[in-house]
């Protein structure tokens, strides 16, 4: 009995070893530093490559005013070809959607959104200051173009917007249910499609009216239509702005996750590039997808992820063929070439959205899948992310197993609350160091000669 006793005991100890040397790995290969210090301009975060990348990225602070660490600060970042700080601005509490303005070499426009004390709200209750920014990379100059306050702070901020022309902006309005088109000279709505005239509200998507759409991008196509990622709705619609929405175009349906599964960010391609096709970050089914057009239908002609894609919410296609891809919960920004292979990547806490510029609007410069003849690849392995990749080692793999039985949708909600150097394995690790303590302490309960007894006797009286 007591060898078994002590087997145990070693065993118990050898896991909390594992689990504690993890945990502290993954702490110490992450960037801790404050973020504002990391990304000071000038400072190396990346390796050398063609183009500026700018990255737009999200916080996870559950108050919204963000703080020094990783995840809970939002930022707005460009890298230069030499993997250099060209720029870096956190004055906002989310960055959303960024898109490079034409004719221009340095220049974007952004959606952010600040959350507001219900002090400076002017009532009671908090709200949500959205605003459509252009700045010059360059220089720091930066433009209000359109803003507009809309009542709490979740699920009502504004993702996306996307030019039409020089005065007007197609917006894609969470808070409404809504896509509509603003002249952002004179303030005015001239066009709307609220998406009850397509869809009930107590037959589809989430719940009316907390989240029932959540309408998360838009994109203005070369011939006037608009296409719309209606994310609760697990689809991408086509609108036209004289008859509304185009049923027979759409991608996806209502609860078809083999489809699409709260996708973010589709990028079109147009005929010239061999589309017409649909690249979309497929998120909760934790993949990128690509669908080309098909005898009135949509057929899936490219997948592609690793061990490591956690929530991925943007793919664009390059010019070349690669595909630069945001994995938000993976915490990183990568580049993936013809064949599946990582060729880049930088590490940065929850990013939503990146651009490469001078290579097109999203994907608007890149091949189809089809074109490029793009291999698929679903590797569990993660061979071009940065040494911490979370599919190594034995806590990887019970993350993975975890992952496989509760879905990503419940894997992704934990993850979105963890700090940046929490991946998979450190999760993993956390939860066996739990099990194995309250294990270990009931065993030794059982062992313990100790048990509770009651010796007084205790007598009750009758009164009459």
């Amino acid at each position: 009995m007591n060898g078994l006793k002590s087997g145990l005991r070693l065993l118990f100890v050898c896991l909390l070893v594992a689990a504690g040397a993890t945990v502290a790995t993954g702490y110490a290969s992450s960037d801790q530093a404050a973020t504002a210090e990391r990304f000071a301009e000038g400072n190396g975060v990346a390796e050398e490559r063609d183009g500026v990348t700018v990255i737009a990225t999200d916080s996870n602070s559950w108050l919204g005013r963000g703080n020094e660490g990783p995840r809970a600060k939002a930022e707005l970042i460009a890298v230069g070809p030499d993997g250099t700080v060209q720029y870096y601005n956190d004055s906002h509490t989310r960055y959303w959607d960024v898109d490079p303005v034409p004719g221009t070499e340095m220049t974007v426009e952004y959606v952010a959104a600040d959350h507001l004390t219900p002090e400076e709200c002017g009532g009671e209750e908090v709200c949500t200051r959205n605003v459509i920014e252009r700045v010059n990379l360059s220089t720091g100059e930066t433009e209000r173009i359109f803003g507009r306050v809309t009542e709490g702070k979740h699920s009502t901020r504004w993702h996306d917007a996307d030019r039409i022309d020089e005065d007007h902006v197609v917006v894609a309005d969470i808070a409404k249910d809504r896509v509509f088109v603003v002249n952002t000279t004179t303030g005015l709505t001239t066009w709307a499609w609220s998406a009850q005239n397509a869809f009930a509200t107590d037959e589809s998507g989430g719940p009316y009216p907390e989240d029932w759409t959540h309408i998360n991008d838009v994109e203005v196509l070369s011939d006037g239509r608009i296409m719309v990622s209606v994310r609760n709705h697990d689809q991408v619609v086509f609108l036209d702005r004289e008859t509304g929405m185009l049923a027979n175009q759409t991608l996806g349906s209502d609860g078809d996750h083999e489809t699409l599964y709260e996708q973010h960010n589709p990028d079109y391609i147009p005929r010239s590039e061999g589309g017409p096709a649909a690249l979309v970050a497929d998120s909760e089914n934790g993949r990128l997808v690509e669908y080309q057009r098909t005898d009135g239908g949509w057929e899936r002609t490219w997948t592609w992820k690793d061990g490591r894609l956690q929530w991925p919410r943007d793919a664009d296609r390059l010019p070349n063929g690669h595909t630069l891809v945001t994995d938000s919960n993976g915490n990183r920004v990568f580049e993936v070439d013809e064949d599946g292979e990582v060729v880049w990547s930088m590490d940065v806490a929850f990013p939503y959205e990146a651009e490469r510029l001078n290579t097109g609007d999203e994907s608007s410069g890149g091949p189809s899948a089809q074109q490029a003849g793009l291999q698929s690849a679903t590797a569990d392995g993660d061979e071009g992310a940065s040494d911490s990749a979370d599919t190594a080692g034995v806590f990887g793999a019970i993350f993975g197993a975890v992952e496989g039985v509760l879905g990503n949708t419940v894997v992704n909600a934990v993850m979105y609350v963890l700090p940046a150097w929490a991946g998979g394995p450190e999760v993993a690790a956390v939860v066996v160091a739990v099990g194995t303590v309250v294990v270990w302490a009931g065993v030794e309960l059982y062992w313990s000669p100790w048990r509770p007894s009651i010796h007084r006797h205790i007598t009750i009286e009758w009164k009459n």
